[in-house]
């Protein structure tokens, strides 16, 4: 189901129309679901013949990184663009499903499944890639905004501190999400911007931010 979107009055731009709960509740479904895609196990395994686990080896983390430093550069980058695909798909069937308000559901749900997949006891990745691809469907032109965002701070004293240097990018994106929801910017493929634009970014912002907290802690 497909919401119409009206004008809102107040000049805040689009606000889409209610979905149904049930149609909200398929679209997290099918986003936790796309999240769950073992990417970096899918891709040790390859390389491997099944003797590298990328949670016990390397830095531990599941993730295109990691893959890089254990397996080499073309699994990693392999890696990333299996974790930037979960989240576009999500976000697609998410709309099908239930409109503006479901591809934002199932894009912080796939997020959700990458960081804590109930098929490896809630331990996955750190879930940059699947945000990425999370914002590559619902605002497409700011990618390579974040992507310039991303190589400035690679380039900057954030360089070996992954942390300080994910959330500076997550603010930026949720800064981003509120600029062009508010001033109703062209978005490419995105369609028009609203109010869960920005939630959505914050969300899956939050979530990636737990995850990294929990690697730190001993």
């Amino acid at each position: 189901m497909t919401p119409d979107r009206r004008v809102n009055p107040g000049g805040l731009g689009y606000l889409p129309t209610v979905s149904s709960p049930r149609a909200l509740a398929l679209a997290a479904l099918v986003g936790y679901a796309a999240g769950l895609v073992p990417s970096a196990s899918l891709a040790a395994r390859a390389a491997s013949g099944g003797e590298v686990d990328l949670r016990t080896a390397g830095s531990g983390n599941p993730g295109g990184a990691n893959a890089a430093a254990v397996l080499g550069r073309r699994w990693g980058y392999a890696v990333m663009a299996a974790d930037i695909t979960k989240g576009a798909v999500a976000c697609r069937f998410g709309r099908r499903l239930a409109g503006d308000r479901g591809q934002h559901v199932a894009g912080v749900a796939a997020v959700i499944g990458h960081c804590y997949p109930v098929t490896h006891r809630f331990r996955g990745g750190k879930g940059v890639a699947t945000s990425v691809g999370q914002c590559l469907a619902t605002l497409p032109v700011y990618v390579p905004i974040d992507l310039g965002v991303a190589t400035a701070v690679a380039a900057g004293p954030w360089r070996q501190r992954a942390f300080p240097a994910t959330m500076a990018a997550s603010a930026t994106w949720v800064a981003a999400s509120i600029l062009w929801w508010r001033r109703q910017l062209p978005n490419a493929w995105g369609g028009p911007v609203t109010v869960w634009h920005p939630i959505a970014a914050a969300a899956s912002s939050a979530i990636i931010a737990t995850r990294f907290l929990a690697g730190r802690r001993p």
